[in-house]
């Protein structure tokens, strides 16, 4: 099911996640609202990390679980994530600020990204990141005469692309040839070599650079875990190739993240602890083959952690019943009934973006009204301004109702916007029967105070 652990109808149907009634949730803090399960996301994260850390245990390697801060980062969630014992993963100056604020060692730090700036490189270095994960061949000149002009050894990883081809979407599908992450294993120079053994080789030759390990991401809402282990078996040769070329045996590899999460009622999740044991049996086997010693892995869990923990609030406002024809003559026209809510794509671009489904209900009240086919749009000037596509609501839901979209934690709040002047909501946290604000809702006052004129 794709809603946060705790959440549970009382008897008159209102919905409460954290032992916090959605009624008052949106009394006190006013919808849309992004509301996170605390205990959700700690036994989330908390899985993850046990799971891996057994199954790695078992074949004498081990693992660092990353949470990978591009699919929600606020100074509480870096907090809780730390606290679990878990690393964080940024993408950006703004993603490692707000780590850092949060007080996560920087040793305990990933930076990635393909296009950083020298003040995020610096600003990396100065904050004593645990890895830079570098992206292309002119970025490694660049760490290395940054880190020279700093006076340190930078830490870096390599991200390559192995070429195979995993999760949903086009635009999350990250280990093919033709996009912009990582360097190709695929043999590119007459000798064979290809870009990323050469990159790997440049590193080496830097003394600026600490070459830690190779990166690999393969792309995200992954639902069979066969991905990982053909990934990992492509970023172990690479390693193998580097050791015989030039006696250098990186001491870890990372093998990304991306793990499904269930967004609909229907929808199966992946479980931590089956996938961890596949992929360690999996790397370990690889290894023997490969006559290699086991390195130091890590993965990067977000969406996994953060996006069931989840949900949008919202209030219902317009709503219109509209007859559709079919699409040829022989089919019957039907009528859909339109459920406007008070947000829309500026707190959610992902079905606009990505064609992403999710799950509604009305959470205020029960009704025993009949089930109709309803879509759920936003307020936006835009016809593609639908946050669910298709979803049965009952046929008495009337302005005023609140409506819950589930799994919204990751990527939500991350990807919003201003679009038509609209202020980004709040991020509030539920746990214990009592809701903190995380983050507070943006107001005209912070848009106008922005514009210079």
């Amino acid at each position: 099911m794709p809603w946060p652990s705790t959440a549970r109808r009382r008897d008159d149907g209102e919905l409460e996640v954290g032992g916090v009634g959605v009624g008052d949730l949106a009394a006190e803090h006013g919808t849309p609202a992004y509301v996170l399960d605390e205990a959700d996301f700690r036994a989330r994260a908390r899985a993850y990390r046990q799971a891996f850390e057994a199954a790695f245990e078992q074949v004498g390697a081990g693992v660092d679980v990353y949470y990978a801060g591009k699919a929600l980062l606020t100074v509480a969630v870096a907090r809780w994530a730390a606290q679990e014992g878990l690393r964080v993963d940024t993408a950006s100056g703004g993603e490692l600020a707000v780590a850092l604020r949060a007080g996560v060692p920087g040793a305990a730090i990933g930076l990635h990204g393909n296009n950083k700036s020298d003040e995020e490189i610096l600003a990396a270095l100065d904050a004593g990141v645990g890895r830079i994960i570098v992206d292309s061949r002119v970025e490694i000149d660049r760490v290395a005469g940054l880190a020279a002009a700093r006076g340190v050894v930078a830490p870096v990883m390599l991200r390559v692309t192995t070429g195979v081809h995993a999760g949903g979407h086009e635009y999350i599908s990250t280990a093919h040839e033709d996009q912009k992450f990582g360097l190709s294993v695929t043999a590119g120079d007459d000798d064979g070599t290809s870009p990323a053994l050469a990159a790997l080789e440049a590193i080496v030759a830097r003394p600026e650079l600490e070459l830690l390990g190779i990166h690999s991401h393969i792309g995200s809402q992954i639902l069979d875990p066969s991905g990982f282990e053909a990934a990992a078996r492509v970023v172990l040769r690479l390693r193998a190739d580097l050791a015989e070329r030039t006696g250098v045996v990186v001491e870890e590899v990372d093998l990304g993240g991306g793990y499904g999460i269930a967004y609909l009622p229907t929808d199966e999740a992946l479980e931590p602890a089956p996938v961890a044991r596949d992929v360690a049996e999996a790397v370990a086997a690889v290894c023997t083959e490969l006559s290699m010693p086991l390195p130091r892995f890590s993965i990067e869990p977000g969406r996994a952690i953060v996006g069931p923990a989840g949900i949008t609030l919202y209030t219902v406002g317009t709503v219109k019943p509209v007859t559709v024809s079919g699409s040829s003559a022989d089919d019957e026209t039907f009528t859909r009934l339109y459920v406007s809510v008070d947000g829309g794509m500026s707190d959610n671009i992902r079905p606009a973006l990505y064609g992403a489904d999710y799950h509604a209900e009305l959470v205020g009240r029960s009704s025993d009204a009949a089930k109709v086919l309803a879509r759920v749009v936003g307020k936006h000037c835009e016809s593609g301004d639908i946050v669910v596509h298709e979803v049965v609501l009952p046929s008495d839901v009337r302005a005023g109702d609140l409506l819950a979209v589930a799994a919204t934690g990751a990527y939500g709040r991350s990807m919003a916007s201003n679009y038509n002047a609209l202020t980004r909501p709040p991020v509030v946290a539920a746990a214990d029967g009592a809701s903190r604000v995380l983050v507070r809702r943006e107001t005209v006052e912070d848009l106008l105070a922005l514009d210079l004129g």
